[in-house]
């Protein structure tokens, strides 16, 4: 297995390697007529969308880098920092550092409750409406969703077929950056949505971006179209990838949630999380180095044909594979927020866990799966087992945690149990982001990965707006959330057991796999002999 910090050499023998004809061997006269079809048959292959080059490694490496400083957004950023934001909005004095007794028997802090009775207490008035701070940032999440719906379908057939793959990541990174600066010059509560609603959409755009570019490297990886018997290199290659691009990702949701720690506790609360917004925003900006060397543009010619057919965005509903997928996503997502942000309010609110603690909590959530993620690697080539059931494994953990949060809801959880079970679900929620988006990558037709990604994109957003806003719209039950993320969980479970999923199956429908070894050229004159063949993977 790779070590996490290392990237492929795709032209040694170590585990991946090149197929590259004897160059010696070549008569001295055709060498400059092979170079020359060569590179007219990477031009044609590119053109028709079944060739692309090897990433490099400073390619793969930004990849990581753009996924550890944008991860956080969606897990850190918009549940976390954003209704604290908003809840300091509020007028409240100085409250001593008392403890009392509440009505499990657990001795809490006065300052620790004002300041979880502040995101839950429905403080915000609009129209004769009270809302929490965790309601008004739910809301505000889902009109970015709403936003974000038109934009994807628009930009779907252009990071399909076109030439702007660049500037419409390095626009919507920029945007959502620059609207990370100014979030505490108004205090007030009405400019919070609009904040929030433009980094949602924007965050969505650049999660199409960078997962399109997932499958580019994968087929970059492994050629296209590879036989039935070597769809090990590309499951080997996709996990691979997917993996390490999500420990990169919590990494940098641990860094911004300490921050934000460290930011609550001064005087000014409120000027903390300013800090800790405008460090967010320019976190996400180094991530844009990445867009600069993710050059993958695709045959501008095919723009004029798919405006004349079929929306190319609704392409995917071409696929049952892909559309249960998708779905699987969605309900995943629901699933680990719902129980992420139910756990964390009944930490705080019912088992008064102190802010030392809970640090410890947020620090296990996100550093855990740095190691669990690459480990499960050896065990999926043990298993053999494709993104579905890597999936499953994800669920089965997510349900178990659910589960016993559920049957043991009156009882005092010691930290012990809580650490145990945040270390357990993290691994689950690692799972099922690293290996959704390869099943749907799985599923998805050659050039027609942004079409897919952007759905891939705004399923799993919503998915955790929704379980977001089911966990904090009910604080103070544990049960009712926890008991809805393990029916949620266990639907997710028989969606992928009997819709007829699978990563092999999805592959073989999307044209990725074919009984031919090796395609013949589009060029006139060039033998399929001639080309340089498909990287592979040795050891699956």
């Amino acid at each position: 297995m790779a070590e996490p910090g290392s990237t492929p050499d795709v032209y040694n023998s170590g585990g991946l390697h090149t197929v590259r004809e004897d160059e010696e061997g070549m008569a001295t006269p055709d060498v400059k007529d092979a170079g020359m079809k060569i590179e007219m048959a990477r031009e044609v292959y590119k053109a028709y969308g079944d060739f692309e080059e090897a990433p490099t490694k400073l390619e793969i490496f930004t990849w990581y880098l753009y996924s550890m400083c944008s991860y956080f957004i969606q897990a850190v950023l918009i549940p976390i920092v954003f209704p604290l934001f908003i809840s300091e909005i509020r007028s409240h004095g100085n409250i001593p550092n008392e403890s009392f007794k509440n009505s499990r028997g657990l001795t809490c802090y006065l300052r620790e409750m004002d300041l979880y009775h502040g995101l839950t207490n429905s403080t915000i008035h609009v129209n004769g409406s009270a809302f929490s701070p965790f309601e008004w940032t739910s809301i505000s999440w889902g009109v970015g969703l709403i936003i974000a719906f038109p934009i994807l379908g628009f930009i779907a057939k252009h990071l399909d077929h076109g030439q702007n793959q660049q500037l419409i990541a390095i626009t919507a990174t920029a945007i959502g950056a620059v609207f990370c600066l100014p979030s505490g010059v108004f205090k007030t509560k009405w400019i919070f949505p609009l904040y929030i609603a433009v980094i949602v959409a924007a965050y969505t755009v650049c999660t199409a971006f960078h997962t399109r570019h997932l499958g580019l490297m994968i087929r970059g990886f492994t050629g296209h179209p590879l036989r039935e018997s070597q769809f090990h290199h590309r499951r080997g290659v996709a996990s691979w990838l997917s993996l390490h691009a999500t420990s990169a990702g919590c990494l940098g949701a641990a860094i911004i949630a300490t921050f934000t720690y460290h930011m609550l506790y001064p005087s000014e609360k409120f000027i903390g999380l300013w800090i800790v917004s405008i460090f967010s925003g320019l976190k996400w900006l180094v991530g844009i180095f990445h867009v600069f060397l993710a050059n993958r543009p695709a045959a501008i010619t095919s723009l004029s044909f798919i405006s004349s057919g079929t929306p190319h965005v609704l392409s995917v509903f071409k696929y049952p594979q892909a559309i249960g997928s998708l779905f699987g996503v969605f309900l995943a997502s629901f699933s680990t927020m719902c129980i992420f942000a139910g756990a964390v309010l009944h930490a705080i609110g019912e088992l008064c866990l102190t802010p030392q603690h809970l640090l410890y909590l947020w620090l296990l959530y996100f550093l855990v799966p740095l190691l669990t993620l690459p480990l499960l690697q050896p065990l999926q080539r043990f298993l053999k087992a494709d993104a579905v059931k890597m999936q499953l494994l994800g669920l089965l953990l997510s349900v178990t945690t659910a589960g016993f949060g559920f049957y043991y809801q009156l009882k005092n959880w010691s930290r012990g149990h809580i650490m145990f079970f945040a270390a357990l679900q993290s691994t689950a929620a690692g799972l099922l982001h690293a290996f959704g988006r390869i099943l749907v990558l799985d599923c998805s037709p050659c050039g027609k990965e942004g079409a897919f990604s952007v759905w891939y994109s705004w399923m799993r957003e919503s998915g955790t707006c929704l379980g977001f806003a089911v966990a904090t719209a009910i604080p103070g039950m544990i049960g009712k959330s926890l008991g809805t993320a393990f029916v949620v969980g266990v639907v997710a479970i028989l969606v992928l057991i009997f819709g007829n999923i699978s990563s092999f199956g999805g592959a073989k429908a999307a044209g990725h796999l074919s009984e031919e070894s090796v395609r013949g050229s589009p060029v006139h004159g060039l033998d399929s002999t001639e080309m340089k063949k498909p990287i592979q993977l040795e050891t699956p």
